[in-house]
């Protein structure tokens, strides 16, 4: 791989255009194609999970332990892959991300397709599943932000907001359509597994897609990536992909910003929002679609319950698009606003979770709760990045991608753990933790007039 011709160092820092193909519809679409294949085959992995952990009555709180397992991986490898855009190559990235997504798809489907059949026991089909989904939380964090680094250093500053706000829907999309698609995917000769299959077949497509219609990294303008949080059925934050600036024209080693330290006490209290917040969010995503089982009894109707939790998460997931793409720009929410009324609808959501019995109930209650939480991450998001100069963004955004990225890394399990022996217990500590950081937001947290003026 090291002898690529897309790993191509920059030795030189160019400010306009003159050799930047420009991105026209089909690369485009390639590249949307990479973020969408991406956020969906994931989630669509989270709706059919529950099942298959039935199947093969493995306790849910090793199924769950599965996705903490990847979520580690991707937090600790993506900033190391966003680093690397300038140096390694954007194209390069993105078929390193794409390996990685689609070797983990097959070889994980494989795992539990012959662990289904009996050919080994259960416990060995979680181990090995566990150990290809590494190459996803591993590899695959490589691709989205080569992905946004390719646009930035090939678009025009015009026109670079609306092309990255394109690339942004498309993770965010994924999200919706991996749950929507799972239970359509599923074949009598393959069983569960399939949609997994399915997934590295289209993993495969894009590859070839990457090869023949994207061209080798020529940037004209520097751009790294911004790093993602890896998608979970609720969609990322919108603002996890957005425009960095060439605001650095100048600057060299000797005058970078000192390092951003996380007790830094400009941005402690969002931070401290921020995992609190994210913490409970991560407690009800690991726990719904065991819930969605139990409560309408389909532990033993593989197919349906595959259905009905698809279709709970996907209400989630357009609840949270609904909250970032049109409730914060239509209301010109700010971050201090966004944090306390989402946690309030979080809570709500948690309270009618924990009480619903039926899937009307349960849509409605995870759609508020999910809402509630597409509100509190880009005000969280924002109200870091407001606290900071121009010139620290950079670090600021790293540690905001850690702290969303950390919460899914243990409170899924553990919200499994607690739901397997407590019932509704996760869903009420997820209420708690709503109402705490709404009651401690409103006295620690910034007025968003104060903020603007700060700026």
């Amino acid at each position: 791989m090291a002898d690529s011709p897309d790993f191509e160092p920059l030795t030189r820092k160019v400010t306009s255009f003159p050799d930047a193909q420009p991105i026209n519809s089909t690369r485009m679409a390639v590249l949307f194609s990479v973020m969408l294949v991406t956020a969906s085959g994931n989630t669509a992995m989270q709706s059919i999970l529950p099942t298959i952990g039935t199947q093969l009555h493995i306790p849910d709180f090793w199924v769950s332990a599965a996705f903490s397992w990847s979520a580690l991986l991707w937090v600790y490898t993506a900033p190391k892959w966003a680093r690397q855009s300038d140096h390694r190559g954007r194209k390069a990235l993105m078929r390193l991300g794409m390996i990685g997504f689609t070797t983990s798809f097959a070889l994980a489907g494989l795992a539990l397709f012959l662990g289904l059949l009996g050919w080994y026991s259960a416990l060995w089909t979680f181990v090995l599943f566990a150990l290809f989904r590494s190459l996803y939380g591993g590899l695959g964090s490589a691709a989205p932000p080569a992905v946004q680094a390719y646009v930035a250093a090939r678009t025009a500053r015009a026109d670079r907001t609306k092309a990255l706000s394109l690339i942004s829907s498309s993770f965010g999309l994924g999200t919706i359509v991996g749950p929507a698609i799972a239970p359509l995917l599923i074949i009598p000769f393959l069983g569960l597994s399939s949609p997994m299959f399915a997934f590295a077949g289209i993993g495969i497509l894009v590859m070839v897609a990457l090869a023949l219609k994207l061209p080798n990294d020529n940037p004209g303008y520097q751009a790294r990536g911004v790093v993602t949080s890896e998608p979970y059925s609720s969609a990322p934050s919108s603002n996890s992909l957005k425009d960095e600036d060439d605001n650095s024209d100048g600057d060299d080693e000797a005058t970078l910003p000192p390092q951003l330290r996380w007790g830094d006490e400009r941005i402690k209290p969002w931070l401290v929002t921020g995992i609190l917040g994210g913490n409970a969010h991560a407690l009800i995503l690991g726990v719904v679609g065991f819930l969605v089982l139990d409560r309408l009894g389909l532990r033993g109707d593989p197919e349906m319950g595959i259905q009905m939790t698809g279709i709970v998460l996907m209400s989630g997931a357009a609840a949270t698009l609904l909250a970032q793409w049109g409730l914060i720009p239509l209301l010109q929410m700010g971050p201090r606003s966004s944090i306390l009324w989402g946690m309030v609808l979080g809570a709500t959501g948690c309270l009618l979770i924990g009480f619903s019995h039926d899937l009307h109930g349960i849509i409605i209650g995870f759609a508020v709760a999910s809402l509630g939480f597409g509100l509190f991450r880009p005000g969280f998001t924002a109200g870091a990045s407001l606290a900071v100069k121009r010139s620290e963004q950079n670090g600021v955004a790293g540690i905001v991608a850690s702290v969303n990225g950390m919460a899914f890394i243990v409170s899924p399990a553990i919200g499994v753990l607690l739901y397997t022996y407590a019932g509704p217990l996760p869903f009420w500590l997820a209420t708690s933790i709503c109402v705490f950081l709404f009651g401690w937001g409103f006295k620690t947290l910034k007025l968003d007039e104060r903020l603007d003026s700060d700026r």
